[in-house]
């Protein structure tokens, strides 16, 4: 498993998740930011001033270009981990499903937080999950 992990194989695994990811939220952020009227119809479900749209867009594009640079990608973590911590807030309040609506947070997360700790060795180094 270590040959792995200090191999390209990981290094690339992690950037075709983090693509991933990346690709699957950017719409999300395109639709916030041009203030579709799918998000104002969803803020609304959600209980949330439509006011916010635009202003969670920048902070949702934000967060996602300091993750895509390998410099910031913590940072840019650490952020979106607080944006999807705050969804996952939202939809326990208005009691939306569990495993579909709710925790999808948590899904997500655990799968950005995999693919940067495959891409970046300094983070592995941080947090070496091993059997000893």
């Amino acid at each position: 498993m270590s040959d792995f992990l200090n191999s390209k194989g990981a290094v690339w695994t992690g950037r075709i998740m983090s693509g991933v990811a990346v690709l699957f939220l950017a719409p999300n952020v395109v639709i916030k930011l041009i203030d579709h009227p799918i998000v104002q119809q969803t803020m609304t479900q959600l209980q949330w001033p439509t006011k916010f749209d635009i202003l969670i867009g920048v902070i949702e594009l934000t967060c996602l270009v300091l993750y895509v640079i390998p410099r910031t990608a913590v940072l840019g973590m650490i952020l979106m981990t607080g944006i999807l911590g705050g969804a996952i807030a939202t939809h326990l309040r208005i009691e939306n499903p569990l495993f579909s609506h709710t925790l999808f947070g948590v899904y997500l997360g655990v799968w950005m937080w995999a693919a940067l700790w495959l891409r970046s060795p300094r983070l592995r180094a941080v947090i070496p999950f091993r059997s000893e």
